[in-house]
């Protein structure tokens, strides 16, 4: 049985709608308390929808609003398709040009550099809310197992594992296997965890094993996002298919 509370729902539709109010009530309440708020946005298959449901709510003040994001391959141009960066600008940040600030990691900078950069500045901005996903091995953002849950670093270059590489493949990020990455810059497990409340989106029968193994298992470094279970404030949300082989 999951210590994180979670919620099933029919499909992935179901999951973005649900988690992209929640976002935005969680979004609205931290600038109705203190003027301003400060979001983690994920990308990839996972946030199609949520993203979508967030940019309809028109209650959100979003010139309040200052943005950082999980993760980026290091030396893949922002034109290329599988860009995250490219994925944040085009469905999200090109539809709310207002927004207070936006912290986007740049693959092609000097990746300890970038790391340093974006470190300080996420450390003045405290997070509200933090939108991520699991991957396909268990991953949270590009902390593959064993992820590093010791370092307190916010951002880290990791090394990406071949099932994390075989899942951007297999999305049709990338034409060959040998096209994606091996690695990039991540925010850490340590830094995610620093989240006020994080809000986690699973669907497809593809992360059905993930999701077992990190919402059933003992926290380990092994199911990365097993971590969850230790935070106070995770709401999880799986279509039926994700949470197919789960015990309840």
């Amino acid at each position: 049985m999951s210590t994180i509370p979670y919620t099933i729902l029919e499909d992935a539709p179901a999951i973005g709608k649900a988690s992209g109010n929640e976002a935005a009530l969680k979004i609205k309440e931290a600038i109705a308390q203190r003027g301003t708020a400060n979001v983690i946005l994920a990308t990839g298959t996972s946030q199609f929808e949520t993203l979508q449901q967030l940019l309809q709510d028109k209650e959100i003040d979003w010139s309040c609003v200052n943005m950082f994001h999980l993760d980026e391959y290091i030396g893949l141009p922002v034109t290329h398709q599988a860009s995250f960066r490219k994925y944040l600008i085009e469905r999200f940040i090109n539809h709310v040009p207002q927004l207070k600030a936006t912290h986007l990691i740049d693959g092609e900078a000097d990746p300890a550099a970038e790391c340093a950069r974006l470190g300080a500045l996420i450390l003045q901005h405290p997070i509200d809310v933090c939108l991520c996903g699991i991957g396909e091995n268990g991953h949270l953002a590009f902390n593959d197992p064993p992820a590093d849950f010791e370092t307190t670093s916010p951002y880290i270059v990791v090394n990406l594992d071949e099932a994390c590489r075989k899942q951007q493949w297999g999305e049709g990020w990338f034409a060959t296997l040998d096209d994606v990455p091996k690695q990039a810059i991540s925010m850490s497990v340590h830094q995610i965890m620093q989240s006020a409340h994080i809000i986690c989106t699973v669907p497809d029968t593809r992360k059905a094993a993930a999701a077992k193994a990190c919402l059933e298992n003992p926290v380990s470094n092994l199911h990365p996002a097993s971590i969850l279970q230790q935070h106070p404030s995770c709401s999880l949300y799986l279509d039926k298919a994700a949470a197919s082989l789960l015990t309840v």
